[in-house]
């Protein structure tokens, strides 16, 4: 028991160092969040391009929810990928590793600190969309849109574990190499238009990327109604995934630290 408390308080701790750390970095955040903000705004003003009625309604929060979705996702993939990044160009990443905790229990605490951080960053731009917008959501079925959400978070620090594997490898090409795979999500997921729009040749891939079923799913939870029982099928697989792929992400990360503390290049920083 006092073994499960102490990780807890670790993996709190790490929430806290994250928090200082935006603290630290304040006026940034507060030019990012304002980019973030404006950046849903624009895109959702396309869709004042389309006709007149419920069909300007439709393709305005058809373009809102991918922008939202995908600051969502892409917060919790950058957060974990990034966060020895980070380490390694403060030159703390050997501190945190010689730390008296599990390698898990640290994961953890990051990728704690990466779904608080989405969902607060999420909201204050889904207030800014909300004041902006005059948009009907009648028939919206949000816990079904609410249940995705967070069900889809899984898989994505998966991914973000995996990712996290090429910048601790490599600080510059690794982060190189983090923001391709993003891109390529980005790309494929079908966040501003439906997978249908792709070249067939590269369509494939959007079978893979769970922003793919986490974008449909909530798109059909708020513009047709879908109700948490229908959305239970797509759940499940979500979170199936995420069962495979943290395991997987965490397994990866555990060689690749061994590697990197064999040939030594953990030190390496800047």
């Amino acid at each position: 028991m006092s073994l499960v408390i102490g990780e807890t308080r670790a993996v709190w701790s790490l929430v806290r160092r994250n928090f200082h750390l935006i603290r630290r970095y304040l006026g940034w955040e507060v030019v990012f969040w304002f980019y973030n903000v404006i950046n849903t705004l624009t895109i959702g003003l396309i869709g004042f391009t389309m006709r007149p009625g419920a069909q300007r309604n439709h393709e305005i929060v058809y373009l809102v929810i991918g922008a939202l979705i995908w600051n969502f996702l892409s917060i919790l993939f950058q957060e974990v990928s990034n966060s020895v990044q980070w380490e390694r160009w403060e030159g703390t990443i050997e501190y945190s590793f010689m730390a008296p905790i599990h390698r898990l229990t640290y994961l953890l605490g990051v990728c704690t600190w990466a779904v608080l951080y989405g969902l607060i960053r999420t909201l204050i731009i889904l207030a800014g969309a909300a004041l902006f917008f005059h948009v009907s959501l009648k028939g919206a079925d949000l816990a079904g849109a609410g249940l995705i959400l967070v069900v889809s978070s899984v898989p994505f620090i998966g991914l973000g574990l995996v990712a996290a594997v090429l910048p601790l490898l490599s600080t510059e090409r690794g982060a190189q190499a983090t923001q391709v795979i993003q891109g390529v999500l980005l790309l494929v997921s079908g966040v501003y238009y439906p997978i249908s729009a792709l070249p067939e040749w590269i369509r494939w891939v959007a079978v893979l990327s769970p922003a793919t079923y986490t974008l449909e799913s909530v798109r059909r939870a708020v513009l047709s109604g879908a109700s948490v029982h229908a959305l239970l099928g797509v759940s499940l697989e979500l979170f199936l995934s995420g069962l495979v792929l943290i395991p997987m992400g965490l397994y990866i990360f555990l060689l690749a630290e061994r590697y990197a503390m064999r040939t030594g290049s953990l030190k390496r920083n800047g």
